[in-house]
């Protein structure tokens, strides 16, 4: 929702006819005020802090419109702070912690989703109340795999495919942390995330932890 020039995206999403799907990586506090005043389904994707790092780290070195670093120790520096893209994840996090209950909110893993797409899709589903069968859910889980949507990349997103479809393993961040900045990292969801719903949905301890 956010990419391109606003006006043109504006104008093209007032022809698209309801129900509409609208993707953004926005912070909920600049997304539209009628999202929650109207309470419109909402599904909120998470991935664990290390792999996100990681991820976002090549999405801006090999993105050509967004600042490059020059090592991942500079990268992480900004990351831990929150100065980079769309700003600070674990401010993200904090505030989608407070709708996690919120009946026309639903948040989803990443790494729930690479575990066990059908049932994701299958509660994906359910929220938004479509009825599909087995056979749709199976048919849909399989046009989303990370494979099969990477094999897709160029043809669905041109230039930006290889860019946005890197690996999409969970666990990457093992090839990148040190030991301080693993730590420093573990110190930061402790402040930030530890005894709230979405710090437990995110199965820290299971994903984050060598």
């Amino acid at each position: 929702m956010e990419c391109g020039r606003w006006h043109s995206t504006v104008k093209r999403l007032t022809h698209v006819q309801s129900p509409r799907v609208l993707l953004t990586h926005l912070h909920n506090d600049n997304l539209p005020k009628g999202v929650f005043v109207k309470k419109l389904k909402t599904l909120v994707v998470f991935r664990n802090p290390k792999d996100a790092a990681v991820s976002l780290f090549h999405f801006h070195n090999n993105n050509p419109v967004l600042p490059n670093y020059d090592s991942w120790d500079e990268f992480f520096e900004c990351f831990i702070s929150g100065k980079v893209v769309y700003g600070s994840y674990f401010d993200h996090a904090i505030a989608w912690n407070k709708h996690i209950d919120d009946e026309n909110v639903m948040i989803v893993m990443f790494e729930d989703m690479k575990q066990d797409l059908v049932a994701a899709t299958t509660q994906i589903a359910d929220f938004f109340g479509i009825r599909l069968t087995k056979e749709q859910i199976q048919f849909i889980a399989d046009k989303c795999s990370f494979k099969s949507m990477k094999e897709k990349s160029n043809e669905t997103h041109g230039k930006m495919g290889s860019i946005i479809f890197r690996k999409g393993d969970v666990g990457d961040w093992k090839n990148h942390f040190s030991e301080a900045q693993s730590q420093e990292m573990d110190a930061k969801f402790e402040e930030c995330l530890a005894g709230t719903k979405l710090g437990e949905k995110m199965s820290y301890n299971v994903y984050c932890t060598a």
